[in-house]
């Protein structure tokens, strides 16, 4: 079964690798042009380009998607079918060109969570259970017929890089379980059922990450958790903008001090204080400066009497 693979960052690695280990007949790959990046703003790879080429694999790397020399190049290759780990959308005339159709790899237990940024949203939410789930394109987003699932537990600390990286490799066993089952006509799909109330996963702006301290201490813990290692979340200290890659949530009652004011004892710990206690900081960036654990910090931090509470 001759396979297009689409994919760019890091994620989708995991499952070419895992396709070309399993013997899979990969024809093609195609992924994003490649970025300035860096202080020089050099020219950059991405990751699947770099994996696509260690394998010796053809690589299109097109900036339309509807380019008549691009989508002739794809007809050429006659795939029987083609698979999606985290590239941008596609147009129906791509995805509906191989007889036996396009599967795409999301990072959720789907229909909850559709949208550009599944992991991040299920950890900030405060989800226990979370997955990844194999299903054919449709026109909708994220709203194709299910063909499999994989779930994994959500701890009260991991971050959206530990999930991240779990589901990466639970993800590659899948599409290649997933191939299998179309490979030997074994397989059901299954409608996504919209009961209404269904979570999204939209894409990341810069104010999902601002920190209200007047919400609950455990949402505020998770939003830090959810948005650890990217984009961060954040606030103000002092005037300036500070980062909050990873923080712990104290419970108890607070009283007559006000909400956001911070504590600290210039040597071991940052508090901010909220409704029902503290969010005590452990590892944060100041604006200017590199990542800090909290006692690195403050053994180079002068706190302004004049803004502080």
């Amino acid at each position: 079964m001759r396979i297009i693979f689409f994919g760019t960052p890091d994620f989708a690695v995991a499952s070419l690798e895992a396709l070309i280990q399993a013997g899979k007949e990969v024809v093609a790959v195609v992924t994003a042009p490649d970025k300035p990046a860096g202080r020089g703003q050099q020219l950059q790879a991405s990751a699947v380009k770099i994996c696509a080429e260690k394998h010796q694999l053809p690589v299109l790397q097109p900036s339309n998607l509807k380019a008549e020399d691009f989508l002739q190049t794809l007809k050429n290759y006659q795939a029987d079918l083609q698979i999606i780990v985290a590239f941008r959308m596609l147009p129906e005339v791509v995805w509906n060109m191989p007889h036996l159709g396009t599967f795409n790899l999301h990072g959720s237990l789907l229909p909850n969570y559709r949208g550009a940024a599944p992991i991040h949203w299920a950890i900030i939410n405060g989800e226990k259970e979370t997955g990844v789930t194999t299903f054919f394109l449709k026109h909708e987003i994220d709203t194709g017929d299910l063909l499999f699932q994989e779930k994994t537990q959500i701890s009260p600390t991991d971050t959206t890089g530990e999930v991240y990286e779990r589901l990466m490799h639970i993800g590659a066993q899948l599409v290649v379980k997933t191939v299998n089952a179309i490979e030997q006509n074994n397989f059901q799909q299954m409608p996504q059922i919209d009961n209404g109330n269904l979570k999204a996963a939209p894409k990341l702006n810069k104010e999902t990450g601002k920190i209200d301290w007047s919400k609950p201490g455990l949402e505020i813990y998770n939003l830090i958790r959810g948005l650890n290692p990217f984009p961060s979340a954040y606030t103000e200290l002092d005037g300036k903008n500070c980062k909050i890659h990873s923080a712990k949530f104290i419970s108890e009652s607070i009283k007559n001090q006000p909400i956001g004011s911070y504590e600290s004892d210039g040597k071991t710990f940052l508090n901010f204080l909220v409704s029902d206690g503290k969010i005590s900081i452990l590892e944060l960036q100041l604006e200017g400066k590199k990542k800090m654990k909290i006692d690195e910090f403050l053994r180079g931090y002068i706190f302004n009497p004049a803004i502080k509470g």
